[in-house]
């Protein structure tokens, strides 16, 4: 036992120091003979019987060269659409009376009143329109210069009340009442949600405070992350469909339309939009979604099954199958890849056998091959089979005498 022990470790020490060494004159400087004759590293070709790659799952497949379509999934999450999001100020200083959309993720619509304000400023402009107006009915038997002035001087004080956000219907309200107004509303320009309130009622507002953030959930975006590698299969405009962890068995479909420029350091990915309708209201922002991106098919595309390239970390390795029937390894370089398929830019030739599967049992083989190869050599290595114990002697049977001759006979 102890003697397969220890072949059993030198064949593993073996089998990881030929793994992961390079010979001494590449690392110097000189010709990888593997990456030149486009084999791999240190591996020797493996010869299996029908009978041991049936029992390790061995089968093949042809090097194939057609159209190629890569799919690429990605991760996302609604937002809103910031086209569509508005922050609602005040264009004077004031007192808030009477505060009408007073609390977050209530919806408004466009013209409803929000609030109403008490302002000097407002104030003091109705009191012109109104002296405007009893001067344009006091020259209205006069000349007709006088008649255009008068009316000139009312145009300009409504215009004062209309650019400080005063509704039409506040001002006539003014002009038929013939007082000046203590306070006056002020209507929501948008439709949408109101995403954040930052006034409360009795509060002093100063010209240009945001009070009201509201946002159109009508249409949302859908922003979502895509690995650097899979940059080359997305375009803007492709078609995207999008399933939701919150609405299960529900399918959106929507545009890419947008790519950011830049790639986050971290996560190596960027950052796509897509922009989805949202008329029934059931997306949400902050909802998390699934994206499927089919890519555009290429034309004349060299592929093999996916589980045919076994990566190393530093190189790409196939069993090519050759006349004699030994899988001998070879470096390939690859592309884009699908769920089944894998895209090979250099290494193999159309026709070309390869293992489909159990490749990396099969390099495993082959590196175990090239281990036992030198192991004979090694110091302390001896690989002949050790002699064969002695029988055992039959013991005496129970009240027999012990035979004092016994030690020294010749079996």
């Amino acid at each position: 036992m102890a003697y397969v022990a220890m072949i059993g470790v030198a064949i593993a020490g073996a089998y990881f120091v030929t793994r992961g060494s390079r010979p001494a004159q590449t690392a110097a400087g000189g010709h990888d003979h593997g990456a030149m004759t486009g084999s791999g590293e240190g591996q020797q070709p493996v010869s299996l019987t029908q009978d041991q790659m049936r029992r390790i799952g061995v089968t093949f497949a042809a090097v194939t060269v057609g159209p190629f379509e890569k799919d690429v999934r990605a991760v996302g999450q609604v937002t809103y659409d910031e086209t569509r999001v508005r922050t609602i100020t005040v264009r004077v200083d004031g007192f808030v009376e009477g505060l009408v959309v007073n609390a977050t993720g209530q919806p408004v619509s466009a013209g409803a009143p929000l609030f109403s304000i008490y302002s000097p400023m407002l104030v003091a402009a109705q009191e012109e329109l109104l002296l405007a107006r009893r001067l344009e009915q006091q020259v209205a038997s006069g000349g007709d210069e006088a008649r255009r002035n008068a009316a000139d001087l009312v145009a300009a004080a409504r215009r004062r009340l209309a650019y400080w956000d005063i509704p039409e219907s506040e001002i006539a309200a003014t002009e038929q009442a013939g007082t000046a107004q203590r306070t006056l509303t002020l209507r929501s320009p948008a439709s949408g949600y109101v995403l954040q309130k930052n006034v409360v009622e009795g509060q002093k507002v100063m010209a240009g405070d945001p009070l009201y953030r509201v946002a159109d959930l009508g249409t949302v975006w859908l922003e979502g992350e895509v690995f650097e590698q899979d940059l080359a299969a997305v375009r803007a405009g492709q078609m995207v469909h999008a399933d939701f962890d919150a609405l299960p068995g529900e399918h959106r479909m929507g545009r890419i339309t947008f790519i950011y420029p830049t790639i986050s350091p971290d996560t190596r990915t960027a950052r796509l939009r897509v922009s989805l309708a949202n008329e029934d209201l059931v997306l949400k922002p902050g909802m998390y979604a699934t994206l499927n991106i089919t890519g555009t098919a290429r034309s004349g595309v060299m592929t093999v099954p996916r589980d045919a390239v076994l990566s190393t970390g530093k190189r790409n390795i196939v069993f090519v199958k050759e006349t004699g029937g030994q899988l001998a390894p070879r470096e390939v370089a690859v592309g884009m890849s699908n769920d089944e398929r894998i895209e090979i830019l250099r290494g193999l030739s159309a026709g070309d056998t390869v293992v489909a599967s159990a490749t990396f049992l099969v390099d495993a083989e082959s590196n175990l091959g090239k281990a036992l190869g030198g192991m004979g050599e090694m110091p302390g290595m001896d690989m002949t089979q050790p002699p064969k114990p002695l029988p055992m002697q039959p013991t005496s049977p129970p009240g027999a005498k012990p035979d004092p001759h016994a030690a020294h006979r010749v079996p």
